[in-house]
């Protein structure tokens, strides 16, 4: 006999404003933003672009601007055997993305927008935007329909009166992605695209299993894999040195601590730098632009830099040499291209490494004193601005290119006080014996704290002191520090009024805040500067982790939890409409842990049961708090329900567990006087427990006679009284660890558990006895409901 079953699929997920990977199954990334379509619009003004941040299976496009949700790209999950729709969200995660315009190569302007994603699941997939939709998205005008203008790209759900794929209106109508399955289930930590004009459409992937796979995004297929890193791929940057010379590179880091140079034309690895203590987490190469753009000093000549980021805290910073780079596969190219470079001689290398970048030891001791790794590391795309983030910090240190002639006067100002002090020192040393330093005594010049820092990288990347150190041609310009810890950030591919940049940083909160870098004054262009922030986007994201969710009667709002912040949300559309923090109105600067929630009938105010034992009730039109019943319970209220009334009665009730070892009955009454449209609650009766209450919840009986309440307690089992009464009726006892969720079906027949034990028990109300118990979660249930009318859950 075949059975049918209901089966539900994640229709769309919402409530992520950034996410990054932080457990072993999502790896970390450096690539978590990216800007969508190009810098400038058609008439050559600067446009403000859209970011791409990624939210667990999707990507969200917001406007900087006006801190609103544009676009949102995720992709349908097909199971295999033909089980489904087709149509729900991919279970997947992203880990890492890149954008580029691709084209046939004829008329670049008139190319799609690619994205490329990586994946948990070993998947690249690139969404294609076309053109318009990239020019609707970044169009500032006001007249666009707000139904229309956040619509869903390449998502399941679209609004009824959405026509934005077309003119179909059919609910899943959306074009499928690119899908190129290469590294297996290993996880794809890297996706970056070629930016050179002259190989549109070509991506390179790495993956947790240290292959590096290049792909024809227009042809659809695969070129070839490069082999050579022991561990995940962390970082990848095509390099190009010049178009006279015909190099065709790629540069690629691993957590093996070695930092690879391909040769693609010969599919093979040229050099390999060394010297790194530890797994190198990220890497940025491109142009060195001093001028910032193109008319300056040093855009005369063009310098490619190598910037890589390691383990051990230290920026390392390497020189191009795109001449050596041209002639090894073709002045000398009767070797075998399969083979690597067996040079040895350090004449012969293509990058050179010339330092590292440190800022002033008096502006970030912090980061030193922890000795955190290089999380993210970034140029701009202007080629003058360098931004590193430690791990686990909320600092980011901007760098800025000298000129040529800065980097000469600052290289003679180097040597001649290193002269100075070695003729200072051997003429001490003959009078009297030297100075002994301890370890903590700070460097007396910032001249010896540079020559101090390269000694400490070892003997392995010793440098003359008459070569052009890293710090020659960086300068240091200043900080940006944001709220909470960062995760990643990206540069605004446009330029302020004044010369100043703009950065998008992600934070660990679940947030987006925008900093602002200004350019220094005329009168002293070498000092560092202060960034400020501009905005921020926290309003459509919890900042820590969701403890409750309550729909309203009609189903059109939700409300979500978290800590101290109450967020009241859109159903139809998933857009946020309250974001409100659970604040004393007495006390400035007092909060409220909040632990759960519901709506009240009438779905105009929400009641708020908090860690310290308060009841509150909050408009929610207007996102202020109308009632607080302090104390409420001596301890945390875990729980909380409903009892709507019955057609012979018009009050209203809700009772509170909490773990005071009380269950409390309020009756909901209209305030007096000027607050009589808000309500408040009055304490009716309660039931002593013996010991804390998890989770309490009513029967759906509407005989008042015939309605129970059932009370978990943290003795692992489940109570059941009469609710008229408060009898004992029942005993519910078999799980090993608390009960945490509980509900009844409709006829108030059986009764559906499930706890920190994992498994869920299903009960007879009638004796109280146990049906069936289900094994399948991995961790704590959390939350259990029946569908109406139903006996599933």
């Amino acid at each position: 006999m075949q059975h049918t079953y209901l089966r539900y699929e994640c229709a769309d997920a919402f409530s992520l404003t950034s996410s990054s990977g932080s457990t072993p199954s999502v790896p970390h990334s450096s690539s978590i933003l990216a800007f969508l379509g190009s810098s400038k619009s058609d008439s050559g003004t600067n446009n403000h672009c859209p970011i791409l941040s990624l939210a667990g299976s999707q990507l969200i496009g917001y406007d900087l601007r006006r801190g609103e949700p544009l676009l949102k790209i995720g992709h349908r999950e097909v199971l295999s055997g033909g089980v489904g729709t087709g149509r729900a969200l991919n279970s997947s995660q992203i880990v890492c993305l890149d954008v580029s315009e691709c084209s046939d190569g004829t008329n670049r302007g008139d190319g799609d927008v690619k994205v490329a994603t990586g994946w948990v699941d070993g998947s690249v997939r690139v969404f294609s935007l076309e053109p318009n939709e990239v020019k609707r998205f970044t169009s500032s005008s006001s007249d666009v329909d707000d139904v229309t203008a956040n619509g869903l790209v390449h998502s399941l759900i679209h609004g009824k009166r959405s026509n934005f794929v077309g003119n179909n209106n059919e609910e899943f109508a959306c074009k499928e992605p690119l899908v190129l399955n290469g590294h297996g289930s290993s996880p794809v930590q890297m996706v970056v695209f070629d930016k050179n004009t002259e190989s549109v459409g070509r991506l390179a992937s790495g993956g947790a299993d240290g292959v590096v796979i290049l792909w024809d995004v227009i042809a659809e297929t695969g070129l070839f894999r490069l082999l050579g890193h022991r561990g995940p791929v962390t970082g990848i940057t095509f390099l190009r040195p010049s178009s006279k010379s015909g190099v065709d590179g790629l540069v690629t880091s691993g957590s093996d601590g070695l930092v690879k140079v391909w040769d693609l034309n010969g599919q093979c690895c040229v050099q390999t730098l060394t010297g790194h203590r530890g797994s190198v987490g990220c890497l940025d190469c491109a142009v060195v632009n001093p001028s910032g753009d193109g008319n300056g000093d040093g855009a005369l000549k063009k310098k490619w830099r190598l910037v890589t980021g390691c383990a051990d805290g230290q920026v390392r910073v390497w020189s191009v040499d795109d001449v050596k780079l041209s002639l090894e596969p073709n002045e000398e190219g009767q070797g075998n291209p399969n083979e690597p470079n067996e040079k040895t001689s350090d004449d012969d290398d293509v990058f050179r490494y010339i330092g590292s970048l440190t800022p002033p030891a008096n502006l970030h001791a912090a980061s030193a004193a922890n000795n955190e790794g290089i999380a993210s590391i970034h140029f701009h795309p202007n080629g003058r601005h360098i931004g590193v983030c430690h791990t686990n910090d909320r600092v980011i240190e901007i760098y800025v290119a000298r000129s040529e002639v800065e980097v000469q006067k600052k290289r003679r100002r180097r040597l001649r006080r290193r002269r100075e002090k070695q003729s200072v020192a051997a003429t001490s040393s003959e009078k009297s014996p030297a100075k002994k330093r301890g370890l903590l005594d700070d460097p007396e010049s910032e001249d010896e704290e540079d020559d101090a820092g390269d000694a400490k990288k070892g003997t392995l990347l010793e440098l003359s002191p008459e070569a052009i150190k890293a710090m020659d041609e960086f300068e240091y310009r200043g900080t940006i520090r944001a709220t909470h810890k960062i995760r990643g950030f990206a540069f605004a591919p446009i330029q302020e009024r004044g010369g100043g940049i703009r950065v998008v940083v992600a934070l660990a909160t679940n947030a987006l805040e925008i900093h602002s870098l200004p350019k220094p004054p005329k009168h002293a262009p070498g000092i560092p500067v202060t960034a400020e922030k501009v905005s921020s986007l926290d309003m459509y994201g919890h900042p820590t982790g969701i403890r409750a969710v309550a729909l309203s009667s009609e189903d059109t709002m939700a409300c979500t939890v978290s800590k101290n912040v109450v967020k009241i949300w859109n159903v139809e559309n998933r857009s946020c409409l309250r974001s409100l923090t659970a604040a004393s109105s007495e006390a400035k600067g007092v909060t409220y842990y909040c632990l759960c929630a519901a709506f009240l009938p009438g779905n105009t105010h929400v009641v708020l049961c908090t860690r310290e034992g308060h009841l509150i009730l909050m408009d929610v039109a207007s996102g202020d708090i109308v009632y607080t019943e302090e104390n409420a319970h001596d301890g945390a209220i875990w729980s909380l329900d409903l009892h709507h009334p019955s057609p012979n009665q018009d009050a209203m009730s809700l009772v509170t567990g909490s773990a005071d070892k009380t269950v409390k009955y309020w009756d909901i009454e209209s305030q007096d006087g000027e607050d009589a449209r808000h309500p408040m609650v009055v304490h009716a009766r309660t039931l002593q427990m013996s010991d804390d209450v998890m989770c309490v919840r009513f029967s759906h009986s509407t005989d008042p006679t015939k309605r129970l309440i059932f009370v978990a307690s943290l003795d692992s089992t489940i109570k059941v009284f009469f609710d008229d009464s408060l009898k004992f009726f029942l005993s519910l006892y078999g799980h090993k660890l608390p009960v945490l969720a509980f509900d009844s079906s409709d006829d108030d027949t059986i009764l559906a558990s499930g706890g920190a034990d994992k498994s869920i028990k299903i009960w007879g109300l009638d004796f109280g006895d146990t049906h069936r118990t289900l094994y399948g979660h991995e961790d704590s249930i959390t939350d259990l409901r029946f569908v109406k009318r139903t006996h599933n859950f």
